[in-house]
């Protein structure tokens, strides 16, 4: 039996950069004169396409995940042609999860229905805060309400899962601030939030200013409460965690494309700076978009590197990834010393083994990385 296969696209344009963002992005002055284009990159998308088809041979695509960079910003169009060429490859397995994210300044009720007459069946809309002045800091673009005004527009042109993406402990957020942050996302009847500590990244402009004493480093301690009032709110509202940083309110409206990369999945990644994986050989593409196109263009593999992971690196991932999840980590899948470690951490209150598995308590959720330390090197978390 084959895993699940999923296909990552990667949209590498944005309108601005954030000052936090670390991700493969470009804006159309850094690409200026490059003839980077959207159009030329959904050309070059396609070659790599039928490249990975050949590559891969029949099988069917479980799920398909639209990344960036900003989506919504080239339009419904380019993005169902990409699904539209997905389809007509490899074929979507049925009951296929279709997602796209997208940044609320750029989709309209016009975009999100042009998205479901494409056969998209989830959308992640990045909406950070609902506080100006923490996405002032943060340098988004939309306005606060803006976000909850889309999510509502992509329920109502039938998208059949809406998440919202949250970000917390951004320098100058208060309680208040994410208090109403998360009755925003409430309000917006979303069925998936997705919930993320900030973290400065060297060389983004965050970074440069912290390094100036400008900003203040996130704290820790406030990271920790600030998850912790996160959780305690979706859970009264009829969302369960599944992963350390994502509620759903049912099993179907988890992130399955997502649940591909913790569980081991197959991935095939399209796009400037894509990542796949295939049966633990993992490479990735050139960054630049113009790079990216002009490789496709001459007929040659736009692979910038590759790596065939040791079965130590997998057993490594398998119990980092697994652990964050609420389904928890098989304990087979440790040595007598993992084993040893686990129930020490039980007795520390931050795992509950259960059935033959590991569940992170929430105490074990906020110390998820010694946790994992502990049981690959069997010793005390």
């Amino acid at each position: 039996m084959l895993p699940p296969f999923g296909i990552y696209v990667h949209v590498p344009f944005c309108a601005a950069r954030c000052g936090y963002c670390d991700f493969n992005t470009y804006t159309a002055s850094e690409l200026a004169g490059s003839g980077a284009s959207p159009d030329g990159w959904l050309a070059a998308v396609l070659r790599e396409l039928d490249r990975a088809a050949a590559t891969v041979g029949p099988r069917a695509v479980d799920t398909v995940f639209i990344g960036g960079g900003t989506p919504s910003l080239i339009g419904a169009e380019r993005l169902g042609a990409v699904l539209s060429a997905i389809r007509s490859t490899f074929g979507l397995a049925p009951g296929a999860e279709v997602t796209t994210e997208s940044n609320p300044e750029s989709t309209s009720p016009e975009f999100f229905a042009g998205l479901v007459d494409a056969g998209f069946t989830r959308v992640s809309l990045g909406m950070q805060s609902a506080a100006p002045h923490v996405l002032r800091v943060l340098e988004r673009r939309h306005t606060p309400g803006r976000a909850v005004a889309a999510a509502r527009e992509a329920r109502a042109a039938g998208l059949a899962h809406v998440n919202l993406d949250l970000i917390y402990s951004t320098p100058g957020e208060t309680d208040d601030d994410l208090r109403a942050s998360l009755n925003a996302v409430l309000e917006a009847g979303v069925d998936h939030v997705s919930a993320y500590s900030l973290i400065v990244e060297d060389g983004t402009a965050m970074a440069r200013k912290v390094s100036r004493g400008e900003l203040p480093m996130p704290d820790d301690d406030v990271a920790a409460a600030r998850y912790e009032m996160i959780d305690d709110r979706l859970a009264a509202a009829g969302f369960t965690w599944y992963e350390v940083s994502n509620w759903a309110t049912t099993a179907e409206a988890g992130c399955r494309h997502n649940l591909g990369y913790w569980l081991d999945g197959d991935w095939w990644g399209l796009g400037p700076g894509a990542h796949s994986h295939l049966a633990g050989t993992r490479w990735w593409n050139v960054k630049h978009p113009a790079r990216y196109a002009a490789a496709l263009a001459a007929g040659d593999t736009p692979e910038a590197d590759r790596e065939v992971l040791t079965e130590d690196e997998r057993q490594m991932e398998r119990v980092m990834l697994r652990l964050r999840l609420a389904s928890g980590l098989p304990l087979d899948l440790l040595d007598d010393a993992g084993r040893a470690a686990a129930s020490r951490a039980a007795d520390d209150g931050l795992l509950v083994l259960d059935g033959g598995s590991a569940v992170l308590t929430r105490q074990g959720r906020l110390l998820a990385d010694g946790v994992v330390h502990a049981l690959l090197a069997g010793a005390p978390a």
